[in-house]
This record gives C-alpha cells, sequence and structure tokens, in this order.
C-alpha cells in the first residue's frame, strides 16, 4: 500500500467521538481524487478493491448474499458503536436523528424518490413482510407472484392467503426467455380482473433472470393493480430509478450490492400509497392515535430501539457509490458477469442457466453441472483457491472483484469439476 493510501486509512481510524458524524463524508471526498487520478481499466479498479477489508487469499463473490463493506462504511459503524457505548445519554444520541434523516435523504436520492417515501428498516425480508401484512385484501382477491420470487415474497403470501383466504397466482418464466417481451406476456396472461397486487423479484437469486421492472409495472398501473418490486439483487448493482420503473413499492437490503452495513435495509413506498398501507409494527415514534403522526414513509419504521450507527452507516454507503458512480458500477459489474459466463460456458460438464443476454440478467450467475456434485464444487474453489460464492453453484461478481478474480474462479470451477 503506498504511503497516500496508508495516510488515508489512517485518519480515518484516527478519528472519534462525535466528531466523526461529518469525518467519513470527508473521507469520502479525499479519496475521490485518488480515484479520479488513475487512468481507468483494471488498475482503477485495483484500487477501488483496496478499499475494502479483505483478507489475503480470499475471493468474495457472493454478493447475492452478503458483501464487505468498504473501510469507509465500517469505521463508521464501528466509531459511532463506541462512541455510542461510551455515553448512552439522551443528550448524546440526540444526533443521530440527523443523521438518520441524511440517510433517508441520500437513499431516496440514489433511488430517484422523495425521502418522505423512504423507511429504513432492517433488510429486504421485512421490507416485503410490510408489504405483505400492509396491502388490504380480502376473500376473492389475488396475488400474482413470480415463482423465482425469494420466500418473502413468495411463501409469505401463501401464509396470509391461508389467514384471510384471498387467492395467490404464480407466474412461470421460461428457463431460457427469448427477450423481456416475452416475459411481459406471460404476466400480463397470469392477471385476471380479480387481481389487486403484482409482487415480483427484480432479479432471480435462483436463476439470475432480470425481469423487464418498469413494463410489468407500467402494466400493473394501467390496470389499477398494486405493484410491488424485491430489489434484493438490484439495489446497489443496477442503475435503479423508481420513478421511471414506477412501482408502488420496492425493498432492498444494505448489506447485498450496495456493500453497506449488516441489518439495514429500505422500504420504498411512492407517496400516493403509503396511506392506505398498514405497518407491522407499532412502537414509540408512532403517536396516540390509529393514524400515525409518523411523517410519510416513516411509520413502516416505528421499530423500537435502532441500531443508529448502522443506520447513519447506510447514508455513509451511498456516498462510496456516488462517489464510483452508479452507472460505472452497473457498467463493471456486467462487465465482470459477462466475462464470467463466458469463462464458465467453456469449461466441460457446466451450464449457465443465466441468460447471457444483459436485458434479462445483472449480476447473479447461477451453474449447473452435468455430472460434478455443486456442493463439492462450491466447498473446493474456497478451501483450495478462496473463491466464496453460494451452494448451487451461485458467482456474484462486484466492483471489489478484478479480472483476475474472474479468471481464477474459472479455472478453479474447472478444476473442481473435472
Amino acid at each position: 500500500m503506498t504511503g497516500t493510501r496508508r495516510s488515508f486509512f489512517t485518519g480515518l481510524v484516527a478519528v472519534g467521538g462525535a466528531s466523526y458524524l461529518k469525518s467519513a463524508a470527508a473521507s469520502t471526498r479525499q479519496l475521490a481524487p485518488m480515484l479520479a487520478a488513475v487512468a481507468g481499466g483494471e488498475s482503477y479498479w485495483s484500487l477501488v478493491k483496496e478499499q475494502f477489508p479483505l483478507r489475503r487469499g480470499v475471493v468474495p463473490m457472493n454478493a447475492a448474499n452478503l458483501c464487505p463493506s468498504p473501510r469507509v462504511v465500517a469505521e463508521r459503524v464501528f466509531e459511532l458503536t463506541r462512541n455510542l457505548d461510551a455515553d448512552v445519554s439522551h443528550q448524546n444520541r440526540e444526533k443521530f436523528v440527523g443523521t438518520l434523516d441524511e440517510s433517508r435523504r441520500k437513499v431516496a436520492e440514489h433511488l430517484g424518490v422523495n425521502a418522505e417515501e423512504i423507511a429504513l428498516v432492517r433488510n429486504t425480508s421485512e421490507a416485503n413482510n410490510t408489504i405483505n401484512h400492509g396491502v388490504p385484501l380480502k376473500p376473492g382477491d389475488e396475488v400474482v407472484l413470480w415463482d423465482q420470487n425469494h420466500p418473502t415474497n413468495n411463501v409469505a403470501w401463501d401464509v396470509r392467503a391461508a389467514r384471510f383466504g384471498f387467492t395467490v397466482r404464480r407466474g412461470k418464466v421460461p428457463r431460457s426467455p427469448k427477450d423481456p417481451g416475452e416475459i411481459l406476456k406471460l404476466f400480463a396472461d397470469s392477471i385476471t380482473p380479480q387481481t389487486r397486487v403484482l409482487a415480483l423479484t427484480h432479479v432471480s437469486n435462483t436463476s439470475g433472470i432480470k425481469l423487464p421492472a418498469r413494463e410489468l409495472c407500467e402494466m400493473a398501473r394501467r390496470r389499477g393493480i398494486y405493484s410491488h418490486l424485491d430489489g434484493a439483487q438490484s439495489w446497489g448493482v443496477l442503475n435503479v430509478n423508481l420513478r421511471e420503473i414506477g412501482c408502488d413499492s420496492y425493498s432492498g437490503s444494505a448489506h447485498k450490492w450496495l456493500m453497506g452495513p449488516k441489518e439495514a435495509g429500505v422500504l420504498y413506498v411512492r407517496k400516493e400509497r403509503i396511506p392506505e398501507l398498514w405497518a407491522h409494527t407499532v412502537a414509540p415514534g408512532w403517536g396516540n392515535k390509529v393514524e400515525t403522526e409518523a411523517k410519510g414513509a416513516r411509520k413502516f419504521e416505528t421499530l423500537g430501539q435502532r441500531d443508529d450507527a448502522c443506520l447513519a452507516a447506510v447514508g455513509t454507503a451511498i456516498d462510496f457509490h456516488k462517489m464510483i458512480g452508479p452507472e460505472r458500477i452497473e457498467a463493471r459489474v456486467m462487465e465482470l458477469a459477462a466475462a464470467l459466463k463466458a469463462g464458465l460456458a467453456k469449461v466441460r460438464g457446466t451450464d449457465i442457466i443465466t441468460p447471457m443476454d444483459p436485458r434479462l440478467s445483472a449480476g447473479v450467475v447461477i451453474i449447473h453441472f452435468s455430472s460434478a456434485d455443486a456442493k463439492k464444487v462450491y466447498d473446493t474453489i474456497y478451501a483450495k483457491h478462496g473463491i466464496a460464492g453460494s451452494a448451487g453453484l451461485r458467482l456474484c461478481t462486484h466492483i471489489y472483484n478484478t479480472m483476475e478474480d474472474v479468471e481464477l474462479a474459472v479455472r478453479a470451477v474447472a478444476e473442481a469439476a473435472g
């Protein structure tokens, strides 16, 4: 590590107490010129990788489940936690009112919406269940899902239907869809006059297929149907603008592609839809009336005592993304995913489940094997090469990966599957 980079990180650790509330953003501004000074290409992304405290020999390719945070995010959490432990008084904690407002504002800007439409929750699962419990439904109503939805946006609807008597229908996307239009028609054909909710996953964690979200949400709005989008595999990797997508609500986790703090997430609800949704938890901050006194989407985050340091660091994670650029991040992830799929497609006995077409995929790459045991491949590539994927096999590259990492992953899979 160069002297400039070392001094940058030393400065991060040295800052403590309340002054650290502003230091993370300042440190990000210090880092920006360093990155800008690098011409580009792999040298640029190698410098980006240095911003993560990765153990030597470990190659994280598990973004669909959990991402490392850059040092600037981790240090913000650590320092603010130490500050809280040193003084748990209400007076000391008062400063977090402003930092949470700042996090909401930054998340809203990142997603192209207003801060009043943003709730900071614990993760995608909680956000999905907030919508599941919040939309008013009755016997005879229908909810249309994608059979590849995450369980919290899939089975959770079955559980609620068993209690309240509405019907759940599932659309099934072909393994190799020809184009986004084919997917759109499939869901259009699944909708009936009784359909009240269209709840979908933006990018599947089991196939890597990306749905044409804007077109699907537009179709739902034309028919007066509530549209919810699970963005666990899109927030932080795709350049998402929710106003352009047009969904009524959206969920995401900071600990995945956003590379933010753990146990923090987002729930966006379009302003016009907020009054009709019921919150699943009522805690301090709600008020004394049936109708919430909280402002906008904040009625969905009255969850009792929160980890204020974690929530403050969500804004820091947004700063880190903004410094690199959402468009640049998406382009880089798509570049790495394309290279990974192309390399793995040449390995004998592998079957790439995820579409090669970038219109139908994002950063999730799913591989099946004709004869090799996927669990064995998963364990072997980590034990021998430090490649941390997911059993199945699922590999997901991010901006802390390099093309050298991709080449290593292809060689490791070929060796383990051979």
